[in-house]
């Protein structure tokens, strides 16, 4: 739940993703942060891929000075148990429209640090951003692809998922109700997850919340008449399009190809507006 003091209001994602500058910058131009893994956002007690990004976006807006990862590339090196950590985050390049940083977080363990995730992510600032040309291929109708209004759609926390994911007791995520049949042992034969991102503490979704988003559904290789199993992330790359507008954002995952036990799953986010805001993927 989100707390009142006075006029501030505190989310349970704010205080999961609070940084707090320890270190000024080093001779590389390197700055340091002192941050928190938390716990609840995991699944079976390593937290999850998207809560890691926008914990070191986080860090990577406050160094930059950009709130918005136009785009994230995170590489996931080892599993990350909730504990105290550290996030280095390296300028690269700063021009007038956006700044080029990396990142590493590391986790403070009794055996030293392990770098869990390391990072390289453009930044700028979206609603002061000069645009231009745009086209695309709209979807016709929204919701997009099928997906059902939020009310007709399961609360992921309701289901199944929250006796290991216990990422969906933070959110109030919702999906499209055929496409988790997979939990009763029915699975449409289609690789694809439909549904909406939104907090349970009603909290607004912004840029750094929809590196969250692009991690939060169960994969859509469940649906694939093929052993569910635990699915791993070894890369994910976020682009970030658009400040969504007010409301739930509408989330479509999908899968093309499994391989050597590898596959790509990718993801698009429209607002409420039916504006593309951001897109995903993941191997």
């Amino acid at each position: 739940m989100s707390i009142d003091a006075g006029s501030e209001r505190f989310y349970e994602f704010d205080v999961a993703t609070e940084v707090q500058q320890v270190a000024v910058a080093d001779i590389d131009g390197s700055v340091s942060y002192r941050t928190r893994v938390h716990p609840g956002w995991d699944i079976m007690g390593n937290a999850n891929g998207g809560y890691l990004l926008a914990l070191v976006g986080h860090a990577l807006s406050d160094a930059t000075g950009r709130p918005d990862c136009v785009t994230i590339s995170a590489h996931y090196l080892a599993p990350c148990p909730a504990g105290d950590a550290r996030i280095v985050v390296t300028p690269v390049r700063t021009g007038r429209r956006f700044a080029t940083a990396t990142a590493s977080l590391f986790l403070l363990t009794d055996a030293g640090e392990i770098e869990i995730i390391r990072v390289l992510a453009t930044l700028g600032d979206l609603a002061h951003d000069p645009g231009g040309p745009s086209h695309m291929e709209e979807h016709s109708t929204f919701p997009p692809r099928g997906l059902l209004p939020f009310s007709q759609c399961v609360g992921m926390a309701e289901s199944a998922s929250s006796n290991f994911a216990y990422i969906h007791g933070r959110l109030g995520t919702r999906a499209n109700p055929g496409d988790i049949h997979f939990r009763d042992g029915k699975k449409s034969g289609q690789a694809l997850i439909r549904g909406w991102f939104a907090f349970n503490d009603q909290r607004p979704i912004d840029t750094r919340a929809l590196l969250l988003a692009s991690d939060a559904f169960p994969p859509s290789v469940f649906n694939l008449d093929l052993p569910t199993a635990w699915v791993p992330t070894i890369e994910m790359t976020v682009h970030t399009r658009a400040i969504p507008a007010p409301g739930p954002v509408a989330c479509i995952f999908s899968t093309r190809f499994v391989q050597n036990g590898l596959l790509e799953e990718d993801g698009e986010m429209w607002d409420s507006r039916g504006v593309l805001v951001a897109q995903s993927r993941q191997v």
